[in-house]
Formats: structure tokens, sequence, C-alpha cells
């Protein structure tokens, strides 16, 4: 599995390391028949199952209807048993949050230098890694997901092939849109955000336009009893962009983006640009 990246760098070969634990996580959760009752979906679903050009560190998922009851705790045992069959050190932490929320999370936590190690890093790759660095894949499960959404079963191929339900293409836009349109991270832009805005438009701009207004519903942010209508998601969007910080927004993403030279454009005009090749569904 660690053949297909080219790792140059103790940067590369740890993110490649990190997709290496996602990849076999999404296994055992399938095995354990997670997938029967949720599905996967963000940054992390565009990368390994659609081929979204930058890295991405935790993996989400979204129940398929509202279970107050849902336990992510039942699938733990299954995770560690998946990812110790592949010669894995790993240990599940459940997260205690002060708030209660509809997500529940956990990280996947594993010494990076042992790991290196186990998947034959070469050996000055391996000594650049600080003793006892832990390499962390957070995955959380909206227990409460807003309707309106159609799922697809895509296959993965490694480590063997197998099943993922995700949502479709459409609905993973209108979940990145509002997103977009919606997020507020502390005091700062989510560039990340706004790199996959420009992938989903040049690769697969049909946004579901219904589920974003069930998801802007949901949190408040759509709270008028007429449907969003094209005109108004578009005079939306317009808003964030003329609030938008894109030299933030860049700094931000850099880090997870190999060709730096595709943000080199970024602006407010850009981004408009941008917004008129999204198709309304």
């Amino acid at each position: 599995m660690l053949a297909k990246y080219e790792s140059r760098t103790l940067d590369d070969t740890v993110r490649a390391l990190r997709e290496i634990i996602q990849e076999v996580a999404l296994l055992g959760l399938w095995r354990a028949k997670f997938f029967e009752r949720a599905a996967f979906y963000g940054g992390t679903s565009l990368r390994i199952l659609h081929g979204l050009d930058r890295y991405s560190e935790d993996l989400d998922f979204s129940l398929l209807e509202p279970r107050s009851d849902f336990d992510l705790g039942r699938y733990v045992a299954s995770l560690e048993e998946e990812l110790m069959a592949f010669g894995f050190d790993v240990r599940v932490e459940m997260i205690d949050k002060a708030a209660q929320t509809a997500i529940q999370s956990a990280f996947l936590k594993t010494n990076t230098r042992n790991k290196l190690l186990v998947i034959e890093t070469p050996k000055e790759i391996v000594q650049k890694v600080p003793r006892g660095q832990v390499l962390k894949v957070k995955f959380e499960v909206d227990t409460d997901p807003p309707p309106g959404f159609v799922t697809e079963t895509r296959y993965l191929l490694n480590p063997i092939p197998f099943p993922v339900r995700t949502y479709t293409l459409p609905d993973l836009f209108a979940g990145k849109m509002h997103a977009v349109l919606c997020r507020r991270w502390k005091n700062r832009v989510k560039g990340r955000d706004w790199y996959d805005l420009v992938w989903f438009a040049a690769n697969h701009p049909r946004l579901h336009l219904t589920h974003l207004k069930q998801r802007m519903r949901q949190t408040g942010h759509w709270t008028e009893s007429a449907p969003l209508s094209p005109e108004a998601f578009r005079s939306t969007l317009n808003e964030a962009i003329d609030r938008l910080d894109a030299d933030q927004a860049r700094r931000e993403v850099a880090p997870f983006v190999k060709q730096q030279e595709n943000l080199a454009v970024w602006s407010r005009e850009f981004f408009r640009d941008v917004s008129r090749r999204i198709q309304i569904v």
C-alpha cells in the first residue's frame, strides 16, 4: 500500500501512513457491518473514494437516519482488531465532550515510529521520526443527520476489495457547501473547505440544493419558510466570498496540498468566477 505513494520526505511518509490507517479502519468498519447504519462523507471520503488532490485527516460519517441511542463504542473492538491484524499497534480512545452534541467521536492513535518500521519504511526516514510521536486519526459520527440525501456504494481495492457506503457527489457537495457558508472555525478561515469547493466546481459541479437547505435549516442558518432558491443560494455564497480572507485561507490549506502553485490565483475575484460554475440540481 505504501508503494503507491511518492514519499520523498518525512511529511509525505507520515501522510501516506495516515491514509493507510484510514483505509484499514474502513475495512474494519465494513466487517463490523457499520455501513448498514452509516455512510462515509467529508474531505477524506472525497480523497479516498474520488481522488481529491489534498490530504485529509479525519474520518467523518453520518447515520442513515437519526438515532439517539447509537453507540460508537460497539465498533471499537472491530477497529482495533483489524488494525492489529495488519501489524499496527493502535488503541482507540473515546472522547468525552463537555457539550452535548449529535457528534460522537474518537481518536485512532498509533506510535508513528513503530508503524513506519512495520511497513518497511527506509531507515533514513525512520531515523527522522521523533521517539514517542503519536499519529492521530479522528473519526466522527453524526447521529442526527439532516434528511434529503442519497447514498451509493463505492469499492476500495486495498487492503482487500470491499464496499463502502457513501453520500452521492451532489450531496457531498451540499455538505461541503454547508461548511463553506456556515462553518465558524474560531476566528480563522478553513481554507480546506474553499479548496474542496474549487475541486467540486472543476470536477463534479452538480450541487443538491435541497439537501443543502436541510443542513442549513438544521443549524439555524436558513430560517425562511420558503425553499432555498438558486438565487438565494448564490447571493449567500457571494456574501461569504465578500467576507473571505483569501490569504488566510491559502495559508491554512497549504500544508495539505502538494501543488502549491494551485493556490497562487486565490482571490475573491477567483472564487466569484468559480462559484458561477456550480450547477444546481
